[in-house]
């Protein structure tokens, strides 16, 4: 934990708010622009855009259960939000620089996804992944691509501080 005089990583909190925002302005442009499962080729047999609903968590689980999931998983966000945020605030400002990212883009992508869930009672995802008209990778957003990106880069740093001897505790 820092010295109460050390400098907090939460400026990394600018990089959550802009994820968040990126993730509002881009959903709101597709739900607008796209009729529900339309698809927009981009690179064909690869990439496409779409519109689609999610009511359940990642790959749509526990989607068709009725709506009660969409509180689970909007109080799991909060919590997962304010320890986030509670981790930021006691991340020394420097050396840390992995895992403040990391830990910024998860909070930025749980909290667009929240916000949806609560405001529409299900995440908006428009982008499509497909090999040919075979396989389709369930349809994500950016808050996705950034909660991925964050965790992975929190997976990194967890590698790099167990070689290295450094701990973060």
């Amino acid at each position: 934990m820092p010295d109460a005089g050390r400098p907090s990583a939460l400026p990394w909190l600018w990089l959550s708010a802009i994820v968040f925002v990126l993730d509002q302005i881009s959903k709101l442009y597709f739900d607008s622009s796209l009729q529900m499962y339309q698809q927009i080729v981009v690179i064909p047999d690869y990439f496409s855009w779409t519109l689609a609903y999610n009511t359940g968590a990642a790959f749509s689980f526990l989607a068709d259960h009725g709506g009660w999931q969409r509180w689970l998983f909007a109080l799991i966000a909060v919590g997962v939000s304010a320890v986030l945020v509670v981790w930021l605030k006691r991340l020394p400002r420097r050396g840390q620089g992995w895992l403040a990212l990391g830990l910024a883009l998860v909070l930025g992508g749980a909290l667009g996804n929240l916000f949806d869930r609560v405001a529409y009672g299900h995440v908006i995802d428009f982008i499509l992944v497909h090999w040919q008209q075979r396989w389709y990778f369930p349809a994500f957003n950016v808050a996705d691509c950034a909660i991925s990106v964050g965790a992975v880069l929190l997976a990194l740093d967890m590698f790099k501080s167990e070689k290295s001897g450094d701990r973060n505790d």
